[in-house]
């Protein structure tokens, strides 16, 4: 393909649909007790959240160094590859301005401005994803990287990403709570829907998991009537959960959902165990997943 697309890790796609479009990812760290690991090197989601959920010390996490990506710019840009480049909202994590700091670094070193794009997601997860994919599939067509960067924002403009959380402490001592924060002294009575935009905004609060639920599966059948065909589930150790939202998420739009992935150490710091997150796009902007 004539253009490549760039993402990070906190997208979060299962690794053969990252493979399947060819994306190339730049990884995020999280940094423990001392040390620092890239993201992409956690050998286990299962023993992160279960190290997070009995430490007197919490993770903190950061952004890719510019370092980090020149090294994925560059052999593209060497082998004729212009770059769309679609990363984690800025008012969550400052990944996209480092981004666009390594685009400038080439261009003072010559390079035509044009052939790196990048773009603010305004939101995170699957949501990144998600346009990463819709603008690989109009490489994939043959388009240019500003056409390419068209289609994955024509996607944002209908992209709603909606999730649950069992407790919002871990937003809280992250300092990600955004306009959820007046939420905060009744966090441990209840389920609150949130949804991912620019931040990380409210939606609902209910006070158990079935009604949260619920909700979510509301949300799903509105999107799948207003024309969403295809969905998604992201979620933290709710694997219970995902169960049951397979099951009557089929009986909504007729199909599996496209893919079922777990979210990582980054975004996983922010939210603890026990997020179980939807999405539903409509398949002429995406394209196949």
């Amino acid at each position: 393909m004539p253009v490549a697309v760039v993402t990070d890790t906190t997208q979060y796609m299962p690794p053969e649909v990252i493979a399947r479009h060819g994306l190339h990812v730049v990884s995020l760290y999280v940094n423990w007790d001392g040390g620092t690991e890239r993201e992409s090197a956690v050998e286990s989601y299962a023993g992160f959240y279960d190290r997070l959920c009995s430490a007197t010390t919490m993770p903190t996490t950061s952004q890719p160094s510019v370092g980090d990506f020149l090294a994925v710019y560059e052999p593209l840009l060497e082998s004729r590859h212009d770059i769309v480049s679609i990363h984690l909202s800025s008012g969550m994590s400052g990944t996209v301005g480092v981004a666009a700091a390594a685009r400038e670094q080439l261009v003072e070193q010559g390079l035509e401005p044009g052939r790196i794009v990048i773009i603010d997601s305004q939101t995170a997860c699957a949501g990144i994803g998600l346009m990463a994919i819709a603008a690989a599939n109009a490489a994939r067509r043959g388009v240019g990287v500003e056409k390419a960067a068209e289609r994955a924002a024509a996607l944002r403009r209908e992209l709603k990403v909606w999730f649950v959380l069992d407790t919002m402490e871990f937003l809280r001592r992250g300092g990600r709570i955004g306009a959820a924060s007046a939420w905060v002294g009744s966090t441990l009575r209840i389920k609150p829907i949130l949804r991912l935009e620019a931040q990380i905004e409210p939606v609902e609060r209910v006070r158990t998991w079935s009604r949260a639920f619920e909700r979510l599966l509301g949300h799903l059948e509105q999107r799948h009537v207003e024309g969403h065909d295809l969905w998604v589930i992201q979620h933290a150790r709710a694997d219970e959960q995902v169960a049951r939202l397979i099951d009557r998420g089929v009986e909504i739009f007729g199909r599996e959902p496209e893919f079922i992935s777990e979210l990582g150490a980054v975004v996983g710091t922010h939210t603890g165990p026990g997020v179980l997150g939807v999405a539903a796009i409509r398949s002429e902007l995406s394209g196949p997943i």
